[in-house]
């Protein structure tokens, strides 16, 4: 079988990391090839593409012949464009969250690649990180989850709110999980260093009875991605930049007496999160059925663009459930 033909639309700090990731799996084996990077700023085209060993240009549409396959990281403001050209061009899509700048935008990428029949992947890598694969299985009926995604203000520049640079990849872990959007959402946010939303707090109520809360920061001094999540007789803890897990059991007792509380440390297989998205969007593209690839109730495989979009939605809420910040006493 023929490598699968994939360009990179926007070099900056993902769309290289991206780029360097399909040179790498295609120096690994014969599944991928880059053919080309793209980037409306031609010097850092030119300059990915020479650290890469590919071809360079300003306008990704000069790519599209050449490609089966496109990986998007401009900023969100263009993501509807871009993917909506890609797929038009037939090309499968691997687009970075969140999906687009709005919900109707993401919609219409979603009727777009079913209509062509083309695959739209949405990248929370998140879901690839090797302690959320050892976890999601155990996972059965969740009451509780007390999430924390902190870090420092990043290098790069940011073109949206903190709840859909980073509460978005908890709130699509969630959802996949429960296999729902929650019922309801109080919430709050504190721009800090930017114009939009820097640190915030939601708390998410789901109908089968989960609360969530989490708090996303990009003015924080440490860096910190841990999800705990409690259901009965059980409590998971997951720690995202380790790539480590814990599982806490209450057992009965052997002799009558107080129940038993079991610690294991559940075994991790640290990995690139962003090379076993890459691997599944390879794989998705090839697939006959594409539209029936992943993202059907209970599979468990990636992130489609249906479920990006169900993401995309809940980031919204959050943000309008915000009281403006006159209206805080």
């Amino acid at each position: 079988m023929s490598a699968l033909r994939i360009m990179v639309m926007g070099v900056g700090h993902m769309g290289r990391l991206h780029a360097q990731k399909v040179r790498e799996r295609a120096g690994a084996g014969d599944d991928v090839r880059l053919v080309g990077v793209a980037d409306v700023n031609a010097e850092r085209a030119q300059s990915v593409a020479a650290e890469v060993g590919v071809r360079g240009v300003a306008d990704p549409r000069d790519l599209f012949a050449e490609a089966d396959a496109a990986i998007v990281a401009v900023p969100t403001v263009d993501h509807f464009d871009l993917c909506a050209a890609a797929l038009e061009a037939g090309l499968h899509v691997l687009v970075e969250k969140p999906i687009a700048a709005t919900i109707e935008q993401a919609n219409r990428l979603v009727d777009l690649a079913a209509r062509r029949g083309r695959i739209l992947q949405v990248g929370h890598q998140e879901w690839f990180n090797a302690a959320m694969q050892v976890v999601r299985d155990w996972i059965t009926m969740p009451r509780f989850a007390e999430i924390h995604r902190l870090g420092p203000f990043p290098e790069r520049s940011t073109d949206v709110d903190v709840v859909r640079d980073l509460m978005i990849h908890d709130i699509e872990i969630l959802q996949k999980l429960l296999g729902e959007e929650p019922e309801r959402i109080d919430a709050v946010g504190v721009p800090v260093v930017t114009d939009h939303v820097d640190i915030a707090n939601a708390r998410l109520t789901f109908a089968a009875g989960c609360v969530a809360n989490l708090t996303a920061s990009r003015v924080s001094v440490a860096p910190m991605r841990k999800f705990r999540l409690f259901q009965r007789d059980a409590y998971f803890s997951i720690d995202f930049l380790e790539q480590k897990a814990a599982l806490f059991r209450r057992l009965p007792s052997e002799d009558d007496g107080a129940p038993r509380i079991e610690f294991e440390d559940l075994k991790t297989d640290p990995g690139d999160a962003l090379i076993a998205q890459l691997a599944l969007f390879a794989e998705a593209a090839r697939s006959a059925g594409a539209n029936a690839f992943y993202g059907q109730p209970g599979d468990t495989r990636g992130v489609s663009g249906r479920e990006g979009a169900a993401a995309l939605r809940t980031a919204l809420r959050v943000i309008d459930a915000m009281p403006p910040l006159d209206g805080l006493s």
